[in-house]
């Protein structure tokens, strides 16, 4: 009997016996999978990771987690980042060792981070416009790709606030911002941010205030009382800032002692950089320097410990898993004697039925090793666009 004829009966074999022959492929193609996989999702989030924070020189922050500094600084996923002022990040390069530009990532619109800075963040992190220009003015905001494509804006088109309480008790309501420009795609947590100037994240605080002409809203009359409307609750309250208005928008205090949550600062130099870290060591500052690479860094030796500890529990679990499946093809050669039997009969020798049974559990680990090869290059395709929504 020729090679020939062996595989022809294996693949007969494995095709009538299907649903147990894909049972042991998917066992055996996780078995690969999950050790693989593990590796190659931290190392892309690592790349992921440390290519922002590798292009950020410093970060300055409220004293506390300097992790979630990072996340809130960089990524803009941490809300609840402890606030610091307008002046301390003036203070931090008042001397000329370097330049600072704001963060004020606090408040969602639809679900997004608006993010407060300046028009040189812009240009820091090299972002360019698909269309329309940077924010000029109060209420001005620039959408990432990924905002406008799923909430479908464009230039001229308004964005509102959404409100931290449902019930505010403090009278801030949302903030009606218009679009005047959509950011082109980077693959960064800028693609889901909304940009905007400083003072318009003042203005959804509520240090400035401003809401809907009551004069223009005939529908929604409750009551007239001479010149007095009462308005029913069909009313959406926010500030909306417009070209007739936006000169009585003002604000009370000195702005420097507005709230920012952090400030990325870039030295004119190496040694400056090592100057201004210096200024802020101690642990009687209420504000912290970091380099936020070291952060990401540190963050990784920690998960790559965890790593190496998970991968060895699935490698544990792949043996076992294939213990199991080699017991079934064992099995699976004792039940099939009489058909062994038959082929001894027709002139098979020993050797062929071995080869017989040896090419179906190698067709089955051809197509295990083909699916996890498979699935990992769909992974490393799917894994960055995953960490722009995660991270």
């Amino acid at each position: 009997m020729t090679i020939a004829g062996p595989v022809y009966l294996g693949c007969r074999y494995l095709w009538q016996h299907r649903w147990r022959s894909a049972l042991v492929t998917l066992v055996v193609t996780l078995g690969l999978l999950l050790p693989a996989a593990i590796w190659l999702v931290v190392d892309l989030a690592e790349a992921h990771l440390r290519e922002r924070a590798d292009s950020t020189p410093l970060l300055l922050g409220a004293k506390g987690s300097s992790l979630e500094l990072v996340f809130n600084g960089l990524y803009f996923s941490e809300n609840d980042q402890p606030r610091i002022k307008l002046q301390d990040a003036n203070d931090a390069a008042a001397d000329g060792l370097g330049r600072s530009i704001p963060i004020y990532a606090r408040y969602q619109a639809q679900g997004y981070t608006v993010v407060g800075t300046t028009v040189d963040y812009i240009d820091f992190r090299g972002l360019q416009f698909k269309k329309g220009q940077a924010f000029t003015q109060l209420g001005d905001c620039v959408v990432g790709s990924d905002v406008a494509q799923d909430l479908n804006l464009s230039p001229g088109d308004a964005l509102v606030t959404t409100p931290e309480r449902v019930f505010d008790l403090t009278g801030v309501f949302p903030l009606k911002m218009r679009v005047v420009g959509v950011l082109a795609p980077t693959g960064t947590p800028d693609d889901r941010a909304v940009l905007a100037d400083l003072k318009t994240t003042w203005v959804i605080e509520g240090l400035a205030h401003g809401h809907q002409d009551a004069t223009q809203l005939d529908d929604a009359v409750l009551e007239q009382r001479g010149e007095n409307r009462a308005l029913n609750a069909s009313v959406v309250e926010y500030t909306e800032i417009t070209d007739d208005n936006i000169a009585s928008f003002h604000f009370h205090g000195d702005m420097k002692d507005y709230p920012i949550t952090a400030a990325i600062l870039i030295p004119r130099d190496p040694k400056s950089g090592v100057i201004l870290l210096g200024r802020y060591v101690g642990e009687d500052r209420p504000l912290q320097l970091i380099r936020p690479a070291e952060q990401i860094s540190n963050l990784f030796d920690t998960v790559f410990r965890i790593r190496a500890l998970v991968t060895v529990l699935l490698v544990v679990v792949a043996l076992s898993s294939f213990l199991i499946v080699g017991l079934v093809l064992l099995l699976s050669k004792r039940l099939r004697s009489a058909e062994f039997m038959s082929l001894r009969l027709i002139g098979a020798s020993p050797g062929v039925i071995r080869f017989l049974v040896l090419f179906e559990a190698i067709a089955i680990l051809c197509i295990s090793v083909l699916l996890t090869c498979g699935l990992l290059v769909a992974l490393w395709f799917a894994t960055p666009w995953v960490l722009t929504w995660v991270v």
